[in-house]
């Protein structure tokens, strides 16, 4: 047993959590929309065509905004193919599919409506530009008098979208992405489209796109030129992320919340700088708007299927317990920098590097990621306090790291809920939290994701297999709260006011 602490006090906080932090991804890739939250037939299909059973797990996971189509498929996207009664099916070269286009831009507000969540759609800055992107926006947000948001009320929705939430392309650094721009190009096509858009409806928010990645060659300088030319017409600049244990590295891999920290401290930096550098008087905010585990170079590896056909099976990842817990240390790397990103999605939803699996005419169920997203969404509102932890230390790849990686967030009503991560394969941790400044409080609960097995997983036969179960010998008394973490382990400390 080794020992662990950490010090929670009110009055030193982050910032407010921004529901929107809480976001995922839907982009036409594989099975995300067809027979993932579309598939008409299905037993659970509504008169929609959308699987209830996937939006029960949707609403349960807790999801706040979807971002939608993409991802990759946006930059070679024709919005116009989804929408009306004659839809035309297309070549996806992003992924090499093809796309019906039977579920569009309607079908997804609609669905949005149904989950419960704010739509955040991405507009093609690829092979299109400034008119497709107003044209867009016409359609979906202007009430009624012109030719598009008069085809909008023809094609049966007479009420405007009202869509506030918009991305300016994806990811036009990667030389993979259709359209690819250098910073200069992209930076000058971000900023006029922003301003034409904000011409139609001065009321958006805009984000525009980061590097792919913090290993970009271009991250850093990508970002400074890119808010040279559009500082003050965006809101949110993006950051994508995803983390995977390359070579059996597993503690590299257990250390990606403290990775993903270093991220966002870099791209924050680099967005004051050019605040000073623009002389603006707003401050960039972040939208880390893709992250998640990833097991790309095994997919890399794999034969990707061929011959031009819709929806094939393609990153189908499932998770493990360790998964999880990566899973959940990275909700905890951006709860810890909810002061600068405010919007955060989660990749993808349903079936592509997902929290749901549903099978084709069959069930949908929770991975074992689901449950730390499940758990911060609902827990995780509030204001997060600055915790800082002090446990043993191991070095990997990512440099020395601590076994307790944790923070903490204060609700309206006083309670305040403890996420926390031990990092350390062999080591419990006896955690031992001065909370003295809270005033005298009780333990709710204490729940932990962890396994003996941790290549265990939840299947179609075993769906609860991997869940959060209760914890025992939790306790808070004269100021202090003890609690056991076990190595590998999510965990969720709940406290109250003793009234």
């Amino acid at each position: 047993m080794t020992h662990a602490s950490l010090t929670i006090d009110p009055a030193f906080a982050v910032g407010d959590v921004d529901p929107r932090l809480f976001g995922s991804f839907v982009e036409h890739l594989g099975r995300c929309v067809y027979s993932g939250i579309f598939e008409p037939g299905h037993p659970a299909a509504d008169e929609n065509g959308f699987r209830r059973d996937v939006l029960d797990l949707v609403r349960e996971l807790g999801v706040t905004t979807v971002r939608y189509p993409g991802g990759n498929f946006v930059s070679a996207y024709r919005w116009e193919d989804g929408v009306g009664p004659d839809r035309r099916t297309r070549l996806d070269p992003a992924w090499r599919t093809i796309e019906p286009n039977t579920f569009g831009l309607g079908e997804f507000v609609k669905w949005c409506a149904a989950a419960g969540v704010d739509p955040m759609m991405a507009v093609n800055l690829g092979t299109r530009g400034i008119q497709e992107a107003v044209d867009l926006l016409e359609y979906s947000n202007h009430p009624s008098g012109t030719a598009l948001s008069d085809l909008r009320r023809k094609n049966g929705d007479a009420e405007p979208y009202d869509i506030r939430l918009w991305c300016l392309g994806n990811e036009m650094d990667g030389p993979w992405q259709v359209g690819h721009k250098t910073a200069e190009e992209y930076g000058r096509l971000a900023a006029e489209t922003a301003r034409a858009m904000r011409m139609i409806d001065p009321r958006l928010e805009l984000v525009a796109c980061g590097s792919s990645g913090a290993s970009m060659p271009t991250f850093g300088t990508w970002e400074a030129t890119v808010l040279q030319h559009a500082y003050d017409q965006v809101d949110y600049l993006s950051l994508h992320a995803y983390y995977e244990p390359l070579n059996g590295d597993v503690a590299t891999f257990l250390a990606s919340g403290a990775r993903m920290e270093s991220f966002i401290e870099d791209t924050v930096a680099t967005c004051d700088h050019m605040r000073s550098v623009t002389k603006s008087s707003k401050r960039i905010n972040l939208s880390f708007d893709e992250w998640n585990v990833w097991y790309m170079s095994r997919h890399q590896a794999e034969e990707q299927p061929g011959g031009w056909r819709p929806a094939p099976r393609l990153l189908e990842d499932h998770y493990d317990v360790t998964d999880a817990v990566v899973v959940g240390s990275l909700l905890i790397a951006l709860l810890r920098h909810a002061d600068r990103v405010r919007m955060a999605s989660q990749a993808q939803l349903v079936n592509v590097i997902a929290p749901i699996l549903a099978e084709p005419g069959g069930p949908a169920w929770r991975q074992t990621i689901f449950h730390p997203f499940a758990q911060a969404a609902l827990h995780g509102k509030g204001r997060v306090l600055r915790v800082e932890a002090d446990s043993p230390a191991f070095e990997c790849a990512a440099g020395e790291v601590g076994a307790l990686h944790a923070t903490a967030v204060q609700g309206e009503d006083g309670s305040v809920t403890i996420f926390a991560v031990n990092r350390s394969q062999t080591s419990p941790l006896d955690l031992a939290a001065d909370v003295r400044a809270l005033g005298e409080v009780r333990v709710l609960e204490h729940t932990v994701l962890t396994d003996a097995d941790l290549g265990a997983r939840n299947t179609a036969d075993a769906p609860d297999r991997v869940r959060p179960r209760p914890a025992t010998g939790t306790s808070a008394a004269d100021g202090t709260l003890h609690a056991h973490l076990p190595p590998v382990s999510w965990n969720v400390i709940r406290l109250a006011p003793v009234s």
